[in-house]
């Protein structure tokens, strides 16, 4: 019985992962489409340079008339190359598959510009549209557990061998790059390339993590009695308290903690300041809440 049940157990997770991997193969072409998409009508068209190998491509192209997708595939089978030799087989397996995909769709979607009419003197318009269709696309990739190689790979590379963050990693390779794009297409295309990374990681960020539409309160109070009452009867929400001690004066204390709808975000502060105004409190996203009643 107890081999039966081990054996069906080890079956159910086989197909959830077999599920899994399909599901995130699929978003993850979906994510390569949608930046190679953005890439092609909004950046390249513009000689607006979002850091990567693919900043790095418009440049060139600028520059000698090398083909984007061209560089894209070469640097980054290059890359591939290194991170085996330098990261080990199982960090580049992740990477292989954004690597090759990438430039595909890039030369797929090269002509882009032919079926849909952008107005490329809208530069503003542009660096938005294409940092929130670049930056869902490049989420949904990190979200199904891939990337599309490049920097990334740099950036790994650097963290190791020079002990430093990655997000250290990436300010000196794209930032580099992005520098560059400066100094080839002048400081406006540079600022209009701040915006479009700025608008990338607030968009990827969001796919990941997604939208809040809970809040978590974090309640330290002399009114604990009160407060509690508050948020069960009139605000009806759950509260669990938890025996916490201070760190400096060694004081036990209860810190009440509740998760209640973004709507309800304001009743519960204001509630909170007009019950004990000397309350400390932290209010943090919560993404996802599973449970309770």
């Amino acid at each position: 019985m107890n081999f039966f049940s081990r054996a069906k157990t080890l079956k159910i997770l086989e197909e959830i992962n077999r599920k899994s991997s399909i599901k995130r193969h699929i978003q993850f072409c979906i994510g390569c489409l949608l930046i190679a998409i953005s890439y092609n009508l909004f950046l390249a068209s513009n000689d607006i340079v979002a850091g990567g190998i693919g900043g790095l491509a418009i440049i060139l192209n600028h520059l000698f008339g090398i083909d984007n997708s061209t560089v894209i595939l070469g640097f980054g089978i290059i890359l591939i190359i290194l991170s085996y030799f330098l990261l080990g087989k199982e960090k580049t397996k992740a990477s292989i598959l954004g690597t090759l995909l990438y430039p595909l769709f890039v030369r797929l979607t090269k002509n882009i510009n032919l079926w849909i009419d952008i107005d490329t003197s809208q530069l503003l318009l542009s660096a938005v549209f294409g940092g929130v269709i670049y930056g869902f696309g490049a989420g949904m990739i990190f979200k199904a557990g891939f990337t599309t190689g490049g920097t990334d790979i740099i950036n790994q590379i650097l963290s190791e061998y020079l002990k430093i963050s990655i997000g250290k990693s990436m300010l000196c390779s794209d930032g580099l790059i992005v520098l560059c794009s400066g100094i080839v297409f002048g400081p406006t295309k540079l600022m209009y390339s701040i915006i479009i990374l700025y608008i990338i990681s607030l968009m990827s960020d969001r796919v990941i993590l997604g939208i809040s539409d809970s809040k978590a309160f974090y309640i330290i109070t002399n009114e604990e009695v009160a407060i509690k009452e508050y948020i069960l009867k009139y605000l009806n929400h759950g509260v669990t308290v938890f025996n916490a001690k201070g760190g400096f004066a060694k004081e036990k204390q209860n810190v009440l903690m509740c998760v209640l709808p973004t709507k309800d975000y304001y009743r519960l502060k204001a509630g909170i300041e007009e019950i004990d105004p000397h309350a400390f409190f932290v209010v943090t996203d919560a993404y996802e809440v599973f449970g309770g009643e």
